[in-house]
């Protein structure tokens, strides 16, 4: 299966998703804002670590830049309240175990690793501007180096 991917102008699917603590939320609740919604494969692991650290790290800056930041993971809520505590993050991550959010924003679909074929997540970042329009869609990206890439491409400084 492959994933339809979403582009540049297209209506942001909304969603509604448990957050480390279970509370639901959704893309509405950011109505007006600038939201980049991040997918990444597994809490707790050395790439989706350093993916999230940076995003951590940088929150401030993206703040003053007007724009929020959601990790989505099909992880278990469980595994996301261990994960937002081991790394002290300081914005939301959902879990969406059935990968429906995945699937709707492209994020889902045919991976290769040492030769074998499988479906799973796809990192990627979906920017959404203030009206609910896709402003940056980004499929296969690398989790080192990601959150400087996107600033520059969103025509923020990199640091």
């Amino acid at each position: 299966m492959t994933a339809n991917r979403l582009s540049a102008g297209d209506t942001a699917p909304n969603f509604s998703l448990p957050d480390a603590n279970g509370n639901t939320v959704s893309l509405s609740d950011f109505a007006g804002e600038k939201v980049i919604v991040y997918f990444y494969p597994k809490a707790m692991t050395p790439g989706c670590t350093t993916q999230a650290c940076d995003f951590r790290d940088r929150m401030e800056r993206f703040t003053a830049d007007g724009y929020r930041i959601i990790g989505i993971s099909p992880d278990p809520v469980t595994s996301l309240d261990k994960f937002t505590e081991k790394e002290g993050l300081n914005f939301p991550v959902l879990s969406d175990e059935d990968h429906a959010v995945a699937e709707a924003y492209g994020a889902w679909g045919e991976k290769k690793n040492y030769g074998r074929v499988y479906e799973g997540l796809i990192r990627s970042t979906i920017v959404v501007d203030e009206h609910g329009k896709v402003d940056v869609a980004q499929y296969n990206v690398r989790a080192k180096g990601h959150v400087d890439k996107l600033r520059r491409d969103l025509g923020l400084e990199a640091a």
